[in-house]
């Protein structure tokens, strides 16, 4: 009996580990997108291989790349619902929408949503025209002419509580408004955000700057070159999908009946930046979709060349020689003014 709920603890950790993993990685032999390189990997039912560390080439160049990421959750959110309204008459139209709005408007208020955090955009106001044949004795004519009016405008709703999306979902979705454009994230004081980077990468930067120099380097004998540079990211820019499906079987091949397919849901979710490239990330731990913001700044230390010191060149004074009689040569210095 011991053996038995032994083989089925060791079952169920298994099973909860493959969900841990999640469909996106366990499936994405088949549906998910990888790159070129990896498409002989293990990916299906294991793990992904590893790859080796390059091999380390020393180099006199001296180079310090560092990065800081901040994850910062929006200080405000505008989602933006577009609304589609026909009548026959251009007043039965505008009537019609503003009806929808009021009532949009006082359930939102109802659920915490001011109406001045409320803004109509007004997209298009046209009419409606349909094709009416013309019959003639020997030919036809096909005239369009106006049957109605199509007004059209963006409902424009801020709010400052993630929390807050499914009220204004549920309350645009009661009066028929379902086409959901997008969603703007908002930072109050985004020069805030940038001060803390420049702060915590310059404290980054002078880590590993004492690093080198306790390795023995002296970096003041070396001429430095920089780049740096700065990002934001919005979380729209890093939504993925896959579809999460197996596909048919061979054996259904032997059946005689025919194959019906069905359609098959794309699931969508939040991939954001990975940390593996940063030194250092703010707010690493998140749930929500966030606004990441980056810097990096990158250093170059080339050695400077050694000074050479002058050399000081011999001169040779001139020379002569004096031959005595008795055959005696005396050597003089010719001395010039």
């Amino acid at each position: 009996m011991k053996n038995i709920i032994y083989i089925l603890l060791v079952f169920s950790s298994s099973f909860v580990t493959a969900q841990i993993r999640g469909n996106a990685t366990i499936i994405s032999r088949q549906n998910v997108m990888v790159p070129a390189e990896l498409a002989n990997a293990d990916i299906y039912g294991g793990q992904i291989q590893q790859f080796r560390q390059k091999n380390l080439v020393p180099n006199p160049i001296i180079t310090i790349d560092t990065k800081v990421l901040n994850n910062i959750v929006a200080d405000s959110y505008t989602a933006i619902f577009n609304i589609v309204q026909i009548g026959k008459t251009s007043q039965e139209t505008n009537t019609l929408m503003k009806e929808r709005v009021a009532k949009v408007k006082k359930e939102l208020q109802s659920k915490g949503v001011l109406g001045e955090d409320v803004i109509i955009d007004v997209i298009s106001f046209v009419p409606i025209y349909e094709t009416v044949v013309e019959k003639k004795l020997f030919s036809k004519k096909y005239n369009e002419v106006p049957k109605g009016f199509e007004l059209q405008q963006n409902l424009h709703i801020k709010f400052t509580n993630v929390n807050q999306f499914e009220k204004i979902l549920s309350a645009c979705a009661n009066n028929e408004i379902y086409n959901l454009v997008k969603v703007d994230y908002f930072i109050n004081d985004i020069q805030a955000v940038y001060k803390q980077l420049r702060a915590e990468i310059l404290k980054t930067l002078k880590e590993k700057q004492q690093f080198y120099t306790d390795l023995g380097f002296d970096l003041t004998s070396y001429e430095p070159i920089i780049a740096d540079t700065k990002y934001c990211h919005f979380p729209k820019e890093f939504y993925k999908n896959y579809q999460a499906f197996n596909s048919t079987s061979l054996e259904t091949f032997n059946k005689k009946q025919g194959i019906v397919t069905a359609k098959k849901q794309t699931t969508y979710y939040y991939d954001p930046i990975t940390y593996k490239d940063y030194d250092m990330v703010i707010n690493s731990s998140i749930v929500e979709p966030v606004i990441q913001i980056g810097m990096e700044i990158k250093l170059q230390y080339t050695p400077k060349p050694k000074e050479q010191k002058p050399v000081e060149k011999e001169i040779i004074k001139p020379k002569y020689f004096l031959i005595s009689p008795d055959g005696n040569v005396n050597i003089k210095e010719l001395q010039l003014n």
